[in-house]
């Protein structure tokens, strides 16, 4: 998998919460022309990016804050058993640390924070903009998720 995107209002507000989460900006640009609607199939489309990349490195998140065409759905608040986007989930030490960092950039605890056997701490957030982020903190090293 190359990255994942989310479409946002304010592209600042979700680089901050997403360094919060241990992400780097790699990049950000705009994105326009009739060469990119063609991939979108939104023709003349206008859209600033921002992407981000995981402390290892191998996965990317591209945010997108659509200026032209007019964004015309909002999913931001459907909840976890909706068809389409569900979440996406990072893997994060000291989940008690860490929540109150991104709460304080306005993230809402969905549930509560669970313990699954001795494997995972686990809860949902809702982050900028109400985007639906899963938090894994994994207890044990011993077992890999081929023991789940």
């Amino acid at each position: 998998m190359d990255n994942v995107g989310i479409a946002v209002e304010s592209l600042d507000d979700a680089i901050l919460f997403f360094q919060e989460l241990g992400l780097t900006l790699e990049g950000r640009a705009m994105v326009e022309g009739e060469w990119a609607g063609r991939i979108t199939g939104l023709e003349n489309q206008q859209v600033e990016i921002a992407m981000m990349v995981t402390p290892d490195g191998h996965s990317r998140l591209e945010i997108s804050r659509f200026i032209r065409p007019e964004v015309v759905a909002d999913h931001r608040n459907a909840p976890v058993n909706s068809f389409g986007y569900l979440r996406i989930m990072f893997a994060v030490t000291k989940l008690d640390e860490l929540l109150p960092r991104l709460q304080n950039l306005g993230a809402k605890l969905v549930g509560e924070i669970v313990q699954y056997e001795n494997l995972y701490r686990l809860c949902y957030i809702r982050g900028p903009e109400g985007i639906l982020i899963g938090l894994a903190e994994q207890l044990t090293a011993e077992r890999g998720l081929e023991d789940l």
